[in-house]
């Protein structure tokens, strides 16, 4: 018998037994106060003050509207919240590692662990719990695609306790969404919200199940709005993450986040915390990621994302003025891939992405989400300043998948002077497969970084491959040193840096003694 079920025996045991005492004890109490009635009569009778009188209700309108509004806005959704309890095969090669360990260290639990995710019950099965949320009334369902991950069985529990059985539509890896169905009719649903018009500040509320305790809702409001992507383990996930202080607990991963008007704006799925648990930092994908995606596994089972094959980085009050940009908007190309799209198109590094199709492009983030919600072998038009002059460029799309680039390079070793505070070597064969650099990235690798320099500042790290100085490209650790070198004392340096399989670009700024 569960433990759940032997305390709700004992407490259908403990119920009589405390009525029959609180009556047995009534009864004495009755006695003694007849037979010392007459004294007690004779004794002084103390008068209680009257108590304090309760806040005016005029006084607390407004709360009291408030408490009313949120009231009725929990009533309108929590029926179409549901319970997803999953039954999966476990994977060998990934059974005990849902997240990443940097994410583990940084994000706590990306809603796994007891009742939020992945529970180990025997080596080849494993048992979780997430949530859901109903979007139409014939049983459509949208959740996390990590809550039903491997799934063979999927059951929902709706809040009238009915447990129904529930199949897989779709689901998308990448932007960690899926769509289940169970057969109903008129269920009751939630529309979808429009996320662009959120602003930080405005009140949100979280629905789902956290730690298994059901139909949980928690209040807050936006924090913050187009949180990067934070998943290390592949770039390409899109961002624009919406953060919320409303209270999200593993458990809530597939839970809707809603607006005041009862909308769907996002779907929650995971937590910054250093403990796992709720520490004032949760997050959603947004309804404008959610709705296309969730329209796309409906339609066809699956979605397949447009890809241009560049990495790309937001443009920053830092580095701005080496791209001759007056504005810190759009998005600077970072790394092109060989014979990719964008390659194929004429896109370089150091190139601008100031417009998509006319739209203005407002940082990185926005860009890589409007590309992955594009469809394979569609066509884009983009605007790029190159130089300080506009470039118009053509690009069409591939289906996203994955590159394998490989190869051996070899060098000269040397060193970087202190003046920056780093030091430098030439990539060796040996070196390049430590690292894990393909064939097609050269510069100078970084051996050392002094604490408190110009490259610790920039959080340059041992294994990082120094591939520009200033928009010019550096093939060895004696180009690197040359160039920083000639850089005029006071004057910042522009560096694109290589790692872990991504570019970026750093600012080292010039301090005294540079």
């Amino acid at each position: 018998m569960s433990k759940f079920t032997e305390t709700g025996w004992k407490n259908k045991l403990t119920r009589p037994l405390l009525a029959s005492g609180m009556a047995i004890a009534l009864v004495v109490c009755f006695g003694a106060y007849k037979m010392i009635k007459p004294v007690a009569a004779k004794a002084a009778v103390p008068v209680m003050a009257a108590p304090a009188a309760a806040l005016d209700e005029n006084s607390v309108t407004a709360l009291l509207s408030l408490d009313h509004a949120m009231e009725t806005l929990a009533a309108r959704v929590t029926p179409a919240i549901v319970n997803v309890a999953v039954t999966s095969q476990a994977k060998p090669d990934n059974a005990d590692n849902e997240v990443p360990d940097d994410l583990q260290q940084f994000f706590g639990q990306q809603f796994g662990g007891q009742f939020g995710g992945r529970r180990r019950l025997q080596p080849q099965i494993e048992h979780g719990i997430g949530s859901g949320v109903v979007i139409s009334p014939d049983g459509y369902i949208v959740t996390n695609n990590h809550v039903i991950d491997g799934a063979v069985d999927i059951r929902v529990t709706m809040t009238d306790r009915r447990i129904l059985k529930a199949k897989l539509i779709g689901s998308d890896t990448l932007t960690d969404l899926a769509v289940i169905k169970v057969e109903g009719t008129n269920l009751p649903s939630v529309p979808w919200g429009d996320s662009v018009a959120l602003r930080p500040g405005q009140t949100v509320l979280a629905f789902g199940n956290p730690y298994g305790f059901r139909f949980t809702v928690t209040r807050g409001i936006v924090s913050a709005l187009n949180r990067p992507n934070p998943f290390a383990d592949d770039r390409r996930k899109p961002g624009e993450f919406i953060q919320t202080d409303a209270a999200i607990n593993p458990g809530n991963s597939g839970g809707p986040l809603v607006n005041a008007r009862g909308e769907v704006v996002g779907i929650n799925t995971f937590l910054v915390s250093p403990s796992g648990s709720f520490s004032g930092m949760g997050f959603a994908i947004p309804a404008q990621i959610v709705r296309p995606t969730v329209e796309t596994l409906i339609r066809d089972g699956k979605v397949t994302h447009g890809y241009m094959g560049i990495g790309i980085n937001d443009v920053t009050p830092e580095n701005s003025k080496f791209f001759d940009m007056k504005e810190n908007i759009g998005a600077v190309v970072t790394q092109v891939e060989p014979n990719s799209p964008g390659g194929k198109a004429g896109l370089k590094v150091g190139d601008v992405i100031t417009e998509l199709n006319g739209k203005t492009v407002n940082d990185a983030g926005q860009l890589q989400m409007e590309i992955g919600q594009r469809r394979p072998d569609s066509t884009i038009n983009l605007k790029v300043l190159r130089g300080g002059k506009t470039v118009d460029l053509e690009v069409t799309l591939e289906a996203m998948g994955t590159r394998d680039a490989e190869g051996n390079a070899a060098g000269v070793a040397g060193r970087g002077k202190p003046r920056w505070g780093v030091g430098l070597s030439d990539i060796t064969p040996d070196v390049r497969q430590q690292i894990q650099a393909p064939s097609d990235v050269h510069g100078a690798v970084i051996e050392r970084v002094v604490p408190g320099s110009a490259a610790d500042n920039a959080n340059l790290q041992r294994g990082d491959v120094i591939v520009q100085v200033n928009r010019h490209d550096v093939q060895s650790a004696a180009d690197v040193q040359k160039a920083l070198a000639d850089l005029p004392k006071g004057e910042d340096a522009l560096l694109l840096i290589w790692s872990n399989g991504g570019s970026t670009f750093r600012v080292m700024h010039a301090g005294d003694g540079a």
